[in-house]
């Protein structure tokens, strides 16, 4: 059961965590997130969310991220190897249903699988 737990240990804290996950890592683009994948040392996936004010008020901000959150935290054992994560929302994940937004992110993360399982040297 405490594979389902999300700590802040399983967060992306810092500013330069953030940047360094966009920059060094690979890209993966679905329609409504950017993602950006590094690997880490650390034996665990750690989720960083950003949701700047262009997509919405607050609290369209925090739903997003409430959804990003749980479905990172229900599906990261399908990740192979240990990987630091940045979910970036796009304007257009404001506009649509909690249905739509996880059938992005299982896209995401179906594309990331494939990618970063074919490369690991990122």
């Amino acid at each position: 059961m405490s594979d389902y737990t999300f700590k802040k240990t399983d967060r992306l804290l810092k500013r330069r965590e953030f940047l360094q996950t966009i920059d060094a890592g690979k890209k993966i683009h679905s329609s409504c997130f950017v993602a950006g994948f590094r690997k880490n040392t650390l034996n665990r996936h750690r989720l960083g969310v950003t949701v700047t004010k262009k997509v919405g008020g607050a609290v369209t901000r925090n739903r997003i991220k409430r959804i990003v959150r749980e479905h990172f935290r229900q599906n990261r054992q399908k990740l192979s190897g240990f990987w630091d994560i940045n979910i970036i929302a796009k304007k257009k994940a404001a506009d649509v249903s909690s249905g739509v937004l996880n059938t992005s992110l299982d896209e995401t993360f179906d594309k990331a699988n494939k990618v970063l399982s074919s490369n690991t040297s990122l």
